[in-house]
């Protein structure tokens, strides 16, 4: 009897996007099959062993309040954890984990086969089978034909990729491991546009080499910080980073390769990320600059790789290593190997919707790098999206999108479908209008009542978010009704430099104070150490979400307002509903990007670059509005 091969959603590529759509998918119900090129690389971390940072780490979080694996993983191999922007205001503060590599691939891989509907496959896809403008299913190179109704690409830089260490090309996914060289052109024969990008990593040294006393320690922090709102204390021992810098002389053996540079002789074309330069990108830039900061940091508990943070290059390897070598942390440096850039195939993401599903074939979705985008987080966020799309179109429900005032995958997801890319998309907080209601402390409120809805949250996540929800309004509706003397604060004002109360006051009031914090607080008022006392699980950071909400009220509340007055162009539906080319009114420009994008609402057509204010007044007059 051979092997049953029918399935209703195959996801293409175990990376971030592939491992978090491949669990949504089969999380929905829907019989799932991930198709990987090796199982032992299951969400590798191609580049930095690290999860979060600004922007990213609130993709996580929301990520993890949805239902996906990622946060909850991160936690499990995280080696050191920190949150970025303390001395920011809240919207700021983005959670970042140094994680062990290789457990990181092992905590993956075990979730994923202990996933009920879900099996994993080791092939490589080269064709996608569609009739009638419909997905059928995928076959291999080793001719293995499955059959599905949704089918989710998530390639990451493995279609045509070829890698660079100088003038040496290596065609590769990723070093020592083989590029897809067929999937690009059957996708393109569905009439689905590529092209190129590039991006980069660094050199791996030998931590037996380095001399950490030439540089600065750079400790994590041990806090109640995490990225799984169900997860539990960080269980790995915690190890520190190091922090260095280039030198003049670091910078003059590197412009002495620039001739031999795939980035400044020609041989590399594509654009590479804008916000992650290499080490000779940045000395061309910014020639005056003497120094560039670089950051070392762990790749596990039990070996010495190290990963060189700042200094990814695809300059020849001598150049690599003899640049190092003029500082004096790294005068004996011993690398495990060389930098190198890598050139890959990507599909231009304004020919999918917001589904992430290509307008041109039912039941084909794009996620990850594949769609233009940089970083693991952004790549899990929308695998996460595409895998709830791709089970919710085999059983026949409406579709999930998140808007710009939901998420930051939202943002991300309309950024792509509605601007498109021309160079790899990083997420940061300044993307998103509404960071105020996008923070990493209320991702849990803001969805898991998604992952509720379509049965992504587990009875333990429903639980808990149920009882935080609870605990969080207790909280804040003691403080509003609840009034103190001045007796009974302000010694605690003094000692805070705070000015003292002359009478009575609400407590929600006082919390406005800046320098005011509920576990102060709490050591002046038994009331509030009683009232505390009452949350036995996760305390700590239901408390804080509380007194976010609270002293941050004035300006959530605002910007709420703002984005409910937007979300009424939202609600404007246009699709279909105009020739774009036969309104003289709007301008070439307008006619041109409305006819190719086709905007779902006349808030997503506002956005598209070189449409107007006055292009949607005209659209508004038309639509009788």
């Amino acid at each position: 009897m051979t092997q049953d091969f029918s399935y209703d959603v195959i996801v293409i590529g175990a990376g971030h996007a592939g491992c978090e759509a491949a669990h949504a998918a089969a999380r929905l119900g829907a019989k799932t099959c991930l198709i990987t090129m090796d199982m032992n690389k299951i969400a590798q971390m191609s580049c930095n062993p690290a999860i979060g940072g600004i922007a990213k780490g609130q993709i996580v979080r929301e990520i993890d309040a949805l239902g996906g694996l990622t946060g909850i993983v991160t936690d499990a191999t995280s080696i050191q954890f920190k949150m970025l922007n303390r001395s920011k205001g809240p919207a700021m503060w983005s959670p970042r984990a140094q994680c062990d590599r290789a457990r990181f691939i092992t905590e993956w891989r075990q979730h994923l086969e202990h996933t009920d509907n879900l099996h994993i496959w080791q092939d490589e896809v080269a064709e996608i089978i569609v009739e009638k403008g419909e997905i059928r299913g995928v076959r291999t190179i080793w001719d293995a034909t499955f059959s599905a109704r949704a089918v989710v690409v998530t390639a990451g830089t493995f279609l045509n990729g070829l890698m660079h260490i100088g003038k040496k090309q290596v065609p590769g996914g990723r070093c020592s491991e083989p590029a897809s060289t067929h999937l690009t052109r059957s996708i393109e024969e569905l009439g689905i546009r590529s092209a190129r990008m590039k991006t980069g990593t660094p050199v791996r040294i030998d931590a037996r080499s380095v001399h950490f006393d030439e540089m600065e320690l750079q400790p994590g922090e041990t806090d109640h910080h995490r990225f799984s709102y169900i997860g539990t204390t960080r269980p790995l021992p915690q190890l520190p980073c190091w922090t260095c810098n280039t030198t003049p002389e670091v910078h003059e053996v590197l412009r002495q390769g620039l001739a031999d540079s795939p980035l400044f002789n020609g041989q590399i074309q594509s654009i590479g990320p804008r916000y992650c330069p290499s080490i000779e990108t940045k000395i061309t830039t910014f020639p005056d600059r003497p120094q560039h900061p670089l950051f070392l940091e762990p790749e596990g508990l039990d070996t010495n790789e190290l990963y060189l943070n700042g200094f990814s290059s695809s300059l020849p390897m001598d150049i690599q290593l003899q640049a190092l070598k003029q500082m004096p942390c790294f005068r004996d440096v011993v690398a495990y190997r060389p930098g190198y850039a890598i050139e890959y195939d990507f599909f231009d993401p304004t020919q999918l919707t917001h589904t992430l599903e290509a307008k041109q074939i039912s039941g084909l979705f794009f996620a990850g790098q594949v769609n233009g985008t940089t970083g693991y987080e952004e790549a899990a966020g929308q695998g996460l999206i595409a895998g709830i799309n791709a089970a919710l179109k085999c059983s026949g429900n409406s579709t999930f999108t998140l808007g710009r005032d939901e998420a930051y995958i939202g943002v991300l997801i309309d950024d792509l479908v509605t601007k498109g890319v021309d160079e790899p998309y990083r997420m940061f907080t300044s993307r998103a209008e509404y960071r105020i209601l996008l923070r990493q402390d209320n991702a849990d409120m803001r969805l898991t009542p998604y992952a509720e809805k379509w049965g992504m949250a587990t009875e333990e996540r429903s639980r808990r978010f149920n009882q935080k929800k609870q605990h969080i309004e207790e909280i804040i509706t003691h403080f509003q009704n609840t009034s103190v003397k001045a007796a009974q604060v302000n010694d605690y004002f003094e000692r805070i430099d705070s000015t003292p109360l002359r009478g009575g006051c609400k407590l929600f009031d006082i919390v406005n104070r800046p320098q005011v914090t509920l576990k102060g607080l709490s050591e002046e008022l038994p009331q509030l150490r009683e009232l505390f006392a009452g949350i036995t699980e996760d305390t700590e950071e239901t408390i804080e979400a509380a007194e976010i909400a609270m002293k941050y009220h004035g300006y959530i509340s605002r910007e709420r307002a703002t984005a409910d007055k937007i979300q009424r162009l939202e609600a404007i539906h246009i699709k279909g509903k105009f020739d774009y080319e036969s309104i003289t009114q709007l301008s070439t420009e307008a006619r041109q990007k409305l006819k190719s994008i086709d905007p779902e609402t006349l808030a997503q057509a506002g956005r598209i670059p070189g449409v107007s204010p006055n292009d949607i007044s005209v659209l508004l007059v038309l639509l009788g509005r």
